[in-house]
C-alpha cells in the first residue's frame, strides 16, 4: 500500500526521506545557489515550490535514481541553503537560475518536474529555451493570476508552512529572513506569471499538466485550460490528494512522474517507494 500523509502530520514532524549526501554551490547572478546531482542516466531536474527546499523531493530522488535517472535538485534563490539579493522575485530570474545549474552540471537538455512555483519556473524556462528542455511536468500552479483560487488557510497548509519554517531556520545562511522571503515570494505569486493564451500556444516542448483533485490554491478549470492551450499537452488528475501530493501520497505522484518520463523516451517500471 502506498504511504499516506494526507494531513501532513508526518511531514510537519520530520519531513520526507532525507536526501542522499552531497551537493555543491554555484555563484550566479549575485547569489549563491545550492544544488546536487544523484545517479546517472537521462537527466531530470526537480524544482520545488515556494518557501520549500530541495529536501521536499526526498521521496522522489531515490525512486528516480533507482530507475536509472540522473536526478538534479536545487534550492531556489533565498530558499534552503541558497542566498538571495534584494531584487524582487520573478519566474524569469528563477528560470535563469535553473539554466545556470544545468550549465554548471554539464547537462545540455533535461526533463523538468516542477511543483507549484517550480512548475512556473519550469514552463518559463521551456518557453525561453526549448532547446534545453526535453519536457515539463507542470504540477500545481497557475500561469496567470486568474488561475488562483481565493486563499483559505487550512490546518494542512499550516503544517506545511511550519515544516518550511523549521527547515529554513536550519538550512538558511540568513535564518532571520523567513518572513521577508515569504513576503517577496508572495508578491511574485500574486502578480506573476502573466502568460497569455498566445504565449502558451507558442510552447513547443512536451508538457504534462498534473492537477490534484483537492488542490487548495489552483482552480481545476485553469489546469485544464493550460492542457488545452499548450500544443499537445496531456492532462492528468490525481485523485484524493491536494497541492502537497508529492509528500501526501508519494506513490501516486511517482506514477505520474514515471509516466511523464516514459513519454520522454525512457523505459521504467513502477516500484513501491522506499520507506523510512
Amino acid at each position: 500500500m502506498d504511504a499516506h500523509d494526507d494531513d501532513l502530520k508526518t511531514f510537519e514532524a520530520r519531513g520526507p526521506l532525507p536526501l542522499p549526501t552531497g551537493g555543491e554551490y554555484l555563484d550566479h547572478d549575485g547569489v549563491r545557489l545550492w544544488f546536487a546531482s544523484f545517479g546517472s542516466g537521462p537527466p531530470v531536474l526537480l524544482l520545488h515550490g515556494g518557501m520549500g527546499n530541495a529536501g521536499n523531493w526526498g521521496y522522489q530522488v531515490p525512486a528516480l535514481v533507482d530507475r536509472g535517472y540522473r536526478v538534479l535538485v536545487m534550492d531556489t534563490r533565498g530558499h534552503g541553503r541558497s542566498t538571495r539579493d534584494h531584487r524582487p522575485y520573478s519566474y524569469e530570474t528563477l528560470a535563469t537560475d535553473a539554466l545556470a545549474v544545468l550549465d554548471h552540471a554539464g547537462v545540455p537538455q533535461a526533463s523538468l518536474v516542477g511543483w507549484s512555483d517550480g512548475a512556473c519556473t519550469a514552463l518559463v524556462l521551456a518557453s525561453r529555451r526549448p532547446d534545453r528542455v526535453s519536457g515539463v511536468l507542470f504540477f500545481a500552479c497557475n500561469m496567470d493570476p486568474s488561475g488562483a483560487k481565493e486563499f483559505v488557510f487550512t490546518d494542512t497548509i499550516g503544517r506545511c508552512l511550519a515544516r518550511h519554517q523549521r527547515d529554513y531556520l536550519t538550512l538558511s545562511p540568513t535564518p532571520d529572513q523567513f518572513d521577508a522571503v515569504f513576503e517577496a515570494v508572495g508578491l511574485m505569486q500574486r502578480t506573476q506569471p502573466n502568460f497569455t493564451a498566445a504565449d502558451l500556444a507558442a510552447i513547443h516542448v512536451p508538457v504534462t499538466v498534473v492537477h490534484s483533485e483537492h488542490d487548495e490554491f489552483i482552480r481545476p478549470d485553469h489546469a485544464r485550460y493550460l492542457a488545452d492551450t499548450i500544443p499537445g499537452a496531456r492532462f492528468v488528475l490525481l485523485p484524493e490528494v491536494s497541492h502537497f501530493a508529492p509528500v501526501q501520497r508519494p506513490g501516486v505522484f511517482h506514477r505520474a512522474v514515471l509516466d511523464f518520463l516514459t513519454e520522454q523516451g525512457g523505459s521504467v517500471s513502477f516500484q513501491q517507494p522506499r520507506s523510512s
